[in-house]
C-alpha cells in the first residue's frame, strides 16, 4: 500500500529537513510556538530544534521581515512566517523595495535570499481584512519568485527549494489545503529554476490552468466535465513568477481551448496574465473558442456565510464556464 502524506504534515517535514541539514537556516515569525496558530505545520519544532532557531516574535510584521532580510544578506537562509498574507502587507516595503531589488542594486554581487511564507487564511466569515490571497500582487514584482503549491509533495519539496534558492521567494500555502492527502512520492531536492508547470491530467478537448487550491477544485470537477463529453487537460502552474509557458502553449495548441481558474481577483490577475501571454504567442486560428477565466469578483470578501458561498469559486462556476467554452 502506498504511503500517503497530508499537506500540512508535508510542510512540517520540509521544516524538519531544513533544520536538520542546514545550520544557516532558521525560521522566525508570530505564533510559531503555538500548537494551533499555524496549524500542525510547525508543531513542536521549537522543542526539537530550540527556540534560537524557531523564533516566536512579538506582533511586528515590519520588524521580523526586516530582520529576516538582513540575516539573508549576511549569509543565513532564513524564512519568516506570516500567518495571514493580509498582514504581510505591513512589510511590503521591505519585501518589494529592498529584498526584490537587492541583487539588481548591487550589480549581481549580493543577494537577499529570504523566504516569505505567506499563509492564505480565508473563509469562515472572517471578512474582507482576513480573506485575501494577493498572489497576483507579488507575481508582478521583478526579483521575487512566487511559489504556490497544490500537492503535498510540492508543499514539502518546493518549500525546501524556496529556502535554498539564491533569491527572495514568496511561498504561499493555503489553509484550505492543509487536510488534503496525496500519495507520498518521497522527498525530492529540486532547483527552483528547473521547476515547470505540471500536467495533472491529460486530455484533448480543453486546457484548464490553475494554481494552489484552485487545482484541487478543477480536479474535483473532472468527473462532471467528462460527463459533458469533454476530456480536460489540467495544468498546475506551481510557480507564478516566473511562469514557463511552454507546457501550456503545447496543450492549448492541442486542445484549442483555454480556461484559467485563479482564486484571486480578475483585475490584473494571474488568469489575465496567462490568457494574454498564450494569445500573444499562438495564432488566433488555433482557438476553437475564446479563452475564459474563473476568478473572484472584483470586490472585497464578504463576512456573511451566505454571501461567501456566492463569492468564492465553486465547482458549479467552473463547470458552467466549461459549458460556455465548449
Amino acid at each position: 500500500m502506498s504511503k500517503q502524506i497530508k499537506y500540512s504534515k508535508a510542510i512540517h517535514e520540509a521544516f524538519t529537513y531544513l533544520l536538520e541539514n542546514h545550520d544557516e537556516f532558521f525560521v522566525i515569525g508570530q505564533g510559531l510556538w503555538s500548537p494551533w496558530y499555524v496549524g500542525e505545520t510547525m508543531k513542536d519544532l521549537d522543542k526539537k530544534f530550540g527556540k534560537s532557531r524557531v523564533i516566536d516574535t512579538p506582533v511586528s510584521e515590519l520588524a521580523v521581515t526586516g530582520a529576516t532580510i538582513g540575516a539573508s544578506i549576511t549569509g543565513f537562509k532564513p524564512l519568516v512566517v506570516h500567518p495571514r498574507v493580509d498582514f504581510m502587507l505591513l512589510a511590503i516595503d521591505q519585501i518589494v523595495t529592498q529584498a526584490a531589488k537587492w541583487r539588481h542594486m548591487f550589480g549581481n554581487n549580493s543577494s537577499a535570499p529570504a523566504t516569505f511564507r505567506a499563509i492564505i487564511n480565508r473563509g469562515g466569515e472572517q471578512g474582507a481584512q482576513h480573506s485575501q490571497s494577493l498572489q497576483s500582487w507579488f507575481a508582478h514584482i521583478p526579483g521575487l519568485k512566487v511559489v504556490m503549491p497544490y500537492d503535498a509533495n510540492d508543499a514539502r519539496d518546493l518549500l525546501i527549494s524556496s529556502v535554498l534558492a539564491d533569491d527572495p521567494v514568496i511561498f504561499m500555502d493555503d489553509r484550505w489545503l492543509y487536510d488534503e492527502v496525496s500519495f507520498d512520492k518521497g522527498l525530492k531536492l529540486l532547483d527552483l529554476k528547473d521547476v515547470k508547470p505540471e500536467i495533472i491530467s491529460t486530455g484533448d478537448d480543453l486546457t484548464i490552468v490553475g494554481s494552489g487550491y484552485t487545482v484541487k477544485q478543477i480536479i474535483d470537477c473532472k468527473k462532471e466535465i467528462s460527463k459533458l463529453g469533454v476530456e480536460p487537460e489540467i495544468i498546475d502552474l506551481r510557480i507564478l513568477n516566473p511562469i514557463d509557458y511552454n507546457i501550456i502553449l503545447k496543450s492549448v495548441e492541442k486542445t484549442g481551448r483555454l480556461l484559467v481558474v485563479d482564486g484571486d481577483w480578475s483585475s490584473c490577475g494571474i488568469a489575465a496574465e496567462v490568457i494574454c501571454s498564450v494569445t500573444e504567442e499562438l495564432n488566433p486560428s488555433i482557438f476553437k473558442s475564446k479563452p475564459m477565466r474563473v476568478t473572484l469578483e472584483n470586490a472585497p470578501a464578504p463576512t456573511s456565510k451566505v454571501l461567501e458561498e456566492d463569492y468564492y469559486i465553486s465547482k458549479e462556476r467552473i463547470i458552467e464556464a466549461t459549458k460556455k467554452i465548449i
